[in-house]
């Protein structure tokens, strides 16, 4: 086995840079649970004033500044419409309706990973006792790597705003979004992120992926949604001490690795580019930095080996008939190549 492992798991998986150590090193400190640790209240205030809202909430994961968000817009009895495949609804453990007794209307996507107005608009319920009550929408961008246009996100919270419902986007990769977003406006990335977040009451921010920090994503909206959320967080287990250490991290994240997230979806093009013609093999053109490959015939009963594969050339992956790949900052031009040839030597028969 090679002694450098190219990991296309996700992009969760990044180590912190030398500069970003450095500056978790240098953070000023102080017990976020009281609301005197500087560092992380300066990362609230960058980070609202970067998507255009009044107030930011600081938490330790995703999954837990989704929950904040819905459990903030809804109230027990209430539900949240969301699509078949949004994280929100089916990998965060159903916390929502677990902890909150508010119950999700999923809907399946479209292939663009949109969902269709008209679904949209024939589940929001009546005023009727024998209906939860229709109180949010909840989109994700980018979904599944792909970027949901942004003239649907504008007429889908339109839609919503119009029906009386409250508007969360899950933008864990709302930067990988602005950043595919500014390559067709040509416009620069932090006004695409605005441009998006600005559709929503309140979006969620993660800084662990992309965007290559250990820890932590943030939840903005209005003073008066983070102020719940921020009773939501502490009941949920979410109040830490001297965070600034993650804080310090996120904001540098957000000062230096935005902009370079164009070379992680470069190098998604280069995989599947790479990969393109293999028999059994429908690879998806990426929108961002996911690569998706559906196997077929005889790839598909050569699939159970492949990973294993993969791990003997120092290449980690997931998937079975279905793979992902995840390109990152600690992924190099190199890596995809070395991925690339592993996989065509092993579909070579």
């Amino acid at each position: 086995m090679t002694d450098k492992t190219v990991d296309l798991r996700s992009d969760t998986v990044t180590q912190p840079t030398p500069a970003m150590r450095a500056a978790m090193l240098e953070a000023k400190l102080g017990d976020d649970v009281f609301g005197d640790d500087p560092s992380v209240n300066a990362l609230q205030e960058k980070i609202a004033a970067m998507l255009g809202f009044e107030a930011a909430l600081f938490v330790p994961t995703g999954t837990q500044s989704n929950l904040c968000a819905i459990l903030s817009h809804c109230q027990r009895g209430d539900e949240y419409i969301v699509g078949q495949m949004a994280h929100c609804y089916r990998w965060e453990g159903g916390g929502a309706a677990v902890l909150g007794s508010v119950q999700p209307q999923p809907l399946n996507h479209q292939a663009d990973g949109t969902l269709a107005l008209a679904d949209i608009e024939a589940a929001i319920k009546p005023d009727d006792a024998h209906f939860a009550r229709s109180r949010l929408l909840a989109l994700e961008n980018t979904l599944g790597g792909k970027l949901l246009p942004f003239e649907y996100l504008q007429q889908a919270t339109q839609l919503a705003a119009a029906k009386g419902l409250r508007r969360h986007l899950d933008g864990a990769r709302l930067f990988n979004a602005a950043v595919a977003q500014a390559a067709q406006t040509g416009s620069d990335t932090r006004t695409e992120a605005r441009r998006i977040s600005q559709c929503f009451d309140s979006v969620s921010v993660c800084f662990s992926k992309g965007l290559g920090a250990p820890i932590g994503s943030a939840l903005c909206g209005s003073r008066d949604v983070i102020a719940r959320a921020h009773r939501i967080r502490k009941m949920a287990g979410g109040g830490m001490r001297q965070s600034g250490l993650l804080a310090a991290a996120a904001s540098h994240a957000l000062d230096h690795h935005i902009e370079r997230l164009a070379q992680d979806h470069a190098l998604a093009r280069r995989l599947a580019d790479g990969l393109a013609g293999i028999e059994g093999l429908q690879v998806e053109a990426p929108q961002t930095n996911m690569v998706f490959i559906d196997l077929s015939g005889a790839a598909k009963a050569q699939a159970a080996g492949l990973l294993g594969h993969l791990a003997d050339h120092g290449i980690r992956a997931t998937g079975l008939y279905r793979l992902r790949f995840v390109t990152h900052l600690d992924v190099e031009a190199a890596g995809v190549d070395r991925a690339v040839a592993a996989i065509r030597n092993y579909f070579k028969d």
